[in-house]
């Protein structure tokens, strides 16, 4: 993880070389994607016949101290293993918040899920598990 991450910023599995989307290595096998925004991502891929969802729930991580770029990484492995449970292939962070509490400071990640998938209906739960699955399988 050498990038740094900021509100706006959109990680994918594996998707951005299936649509010509600049990225970069994050974690794992999550890349970041370089580009604006989320809505020019959408566009792209909405115009090659895809769907992108954006997933209502949001994902937090709180934790003491300053945001700094090892504290923000530590965050987004955090986030990104609550994504990784739900089977969703993508993430954008929506908000990163310095707070106090009786003068102790602390940070808010937030973010919420991305998918990326074919089909208009946003696919269940098992059948996001099942193709990741798959896909593993495929490569490997």
């Amino acid at each position: 993880m050498t990038q740094d991450v900021q509100v706006g910023t959109i990680l994918a599995l594996e998707w951005p070389s299936l649509f010509d989307l600049e990225s970069a290595p994050y974690a794992g096998r999550w890349s970041m994607v370089q580009t604006s925004d989320g809505a020019t991502v959408d566009r792209k891929v909405r115009a090659l016949g895809w769907n992108l969802f954006f997933i209502a729930s949001e994902v937090k991580v709180t934790f003491f101290g300053v945001p700094g770029a090892k504290k923000i990484e530590n965050a987004m492995r955090r986030i990104l293993g609550k994504v990784s449970q739900q089977h969703f292939n993508g993430l954008e962070v929506t908000g990163i918040a310095a707070k106090h509490f009786f003068g102790l400071p602390y940070a808010v990640v937030s973010a919420h899920s991305r998918h990326l998938q074919k089909t208009c209906y946003l696919d269940h739960l098992d059948v996001r598990r099942s193709q990741e699955r798959d896909a593993a399988w495929a490569r490997g």
